[in-house]
């Protein structure tokens, strides 16, 4: 007696079932991996940097005292950047690169410069200013090839270090280190998510507070996050 087996249409349609449902969700487990990393690595740095800024006040006092906002490079009119001494770059490499896990730093070309992590991560301050400060979960080419060299919060972050007492609009990063960027936040989950999305109630800050909603999550995504993150 011959035991009963499956036909080849049988065998072609399971198969078929299989490659259907393989394509529906291989995206959503994809995603959920990106999700994972860019969560991962935001706290990472998040730890990491405020531990750099502690350990610089061990050193060199209170944050207050030796915080101080410079730009970078010089840019000629034709666009390329004067080399010559990088304020900004300077006042890094003195009081944080010392306690942080670098793999290099490399100038930029708008004159700022992008500090690589070990974990496949790097961050750099906005070229005016070591107040701004942006961080990729990934590589930063891509992310700036695929969406430009502007906060998104899909690839790329903003952070802010503001420790002196500037007013009110500061509040939530006065006396602090590195902070998810939060000025003139009001303290609502609702004008986080309006600088994120970047909607015509939240003003300048498109995409600014796509960290700080993060944070305020609890440093994971929310389900109703408006846009994919990669790295």
């Amino acid at each position: 007696m011959f035991a009963k087996a499956f036909t080849l249409s049988e065998v072609l349609i399971t198969l078929g079932i299989i490659g259907v449902v393989a394509a529906l969700t291989m995206p959503w487990i994809i995603q959920k991996n990106a999700n994972r990393v860019v969560e991962t690595r935001l706290m990472k740095f998040y730890s990491e940097i405020n531990q750099a800024v502690e350990m610089a006040e061990v050193k060199y006092g209170d944050k207050k005292f030796w915080y101080q906002d410079l730009k970078g490079l010089q840019i000629d009119d034709e666009g390329n950047v004067i080399e010559g001494d990088s304020e900004s770059e300077k006042w890094f490499r003195k009081y944080l690169a010392p306690y942080m896990k670098i793999l290099k730093i490399e100038t930029t070309q708008d004159g700022s410069f992008m500090v690589y992590l070990a974990d496949g991560s790097a961050f750099r301050p906005v070229a005016s200013t070591t107040r701004d400060w942006i961080f990729y979960p990934g590589k930063p080419d891509k992310c700036i090839k695929n969406f430009g060299s502007y906060v998104n919060g899909r690839c790329s972050f903003a952070f802010n270090f503001m420790p002196l007492d500037s007013g009110d609009m500061w509040k939530y990063h006065t006396d602090k280190g590195f902070e998810p960027w939060k000025w003139e936040w009001d303290g609502t989950e609702k004008s986080l998510y309006e600088g994120c999305i970047g909607s015509k109630n939240a003003g300048s800050y498109n995409r600014q507070y796509c960290t700080a909603l993060i944070q305020y999550n609890n440093w994971k995504i929310p389900e109703d996050y408006p846009y994919k993150v990669s790295y």
